[in-house]
């Protein structure tokens, strides 16, 4: 059976080039995240939420930029203690040393050996060590550098750095977040002694820094899931965090983010947060809580 002559013909669109399929695909992508993006914008109302100023936690706040409030992780746990958050991105220390707040499953800010952000600087040996200036924004760092010594036979006197000035920095420095990047990348008589990486020769396991704390007696089941959608956005768009960024080097910020640093809460990382937690009670200055997990 033939067709009338005035049936409208099918035409075949033109082939797209790789590269203008490329360019599609990256528009269809960029639209997405927009979409994305504007989903979680606003959504943590009424909920108050903190985090840290450093580059290893922005891929889990991606799309909450706006809403949050950053401070060092020291302020973030006085500001938990107050109730004025309901919510942090927290030294896990700050959750093992008080029994007040669940931690988010799945959700760390953590490292397998080397993590380039918490160190000690030191011009002496280590062995030699008797006092040790500590960044006093730390919290799970310095518990960290307590417990791996103390398993070394050494226990010196922390005190608190009181000046990030290069070039009066004691002999023996506890630096940690950016200020620990920025020293790292500029020159300096010092040795690093990279606290991942001793814990990983000592343990074989990760090490969890932050958690996501959350204030016990609030429903929060909204919130979670949304600080789940944020790390599930920015681990999609981690390559464009890298690329966006502006500290250090495009190369630099490449393997810090994509190597040094991982923020997956599983099996592994909680057996080296359980080994952290045996540490702790062995070494530590009180008594440390069991973790509580919500999903």
């Amino acid at each position: 059976m033939s067709l009338p002559h005035d049936a409208p013909k099918l035409r075949l669109a033109p082939p797209e080039s790789s590269e203008e399929l490329a360019h599609r695909f990256e528009r269809e992508q960029r639209a997405v995240q927009l979409q994305r993006e504007d989903n979680l914008s606003d959504s943590l109302a009424p909920f108050r939420v903190g985090s840290v100023p450093y580059l290893n936690a922005v891929p889990l706040t991606r799309g909450l930029e706006q809403q949050i409030i950053f401070v060092t992780p020291a302020k973030l746990a006085e500001m938990l203690r107050r109730g004025e958050l309901d919510a942090a991105l927290v030294s896990v220390t700050e959750v093992l040393f008080n029994d007040r707040y669940d931690i988010l499953d799945g959700i760390a800010v953590a490292s397998l050996g080397e993590v380039k952000s918490v160190f000690l600087a030191h011009r002496q040996p280590i062995d030699q060590v008797k006092e040790i200036f500590c960044d006093p924004a730390s919290l799970t760092s310095v518990n960290l550098l307590r417990v791996l010594l103390a398993e070394r036979g050494l226990r010196p006197e922390f005190k608190p750095l009181v000046s990030y000035d290069l070039a009066a920095l004691p002999d023996y420095a506890l630096l940690i977040g950016n200020p620990a990047l920025d020293f790292l990348t500029s020159p300096h008589e010092h040795e690093i002694w990279d606290l991942g990486a001793a814990w990983f020769e000592a343990t074989g396991l990760p090490l969890v820094y932050a958690v996501w704390a959350l204030c016990r007696g609030v429903e929060n089941s909204r919130l979670r899931r949304q600080l789940r959608e944020a790390k599930s956005f920015g681990l999609d768009t981690l390559d464009s965090i890298i690329g966006s960024r502006t500290e250090y080097d495009y190369d630099f910020r490449k393997d810090y983010l994509g190597w040094h640093i991982h923020y997956h809460l599983g099996a592994d990382e909680k057996r080296g947060l359980a080994k952290f937690i045996e540490l702790l009670r062995r070494h530590g200055p009180g008594p440390v809580h069991e973790p509580r997990f919500v999903v």
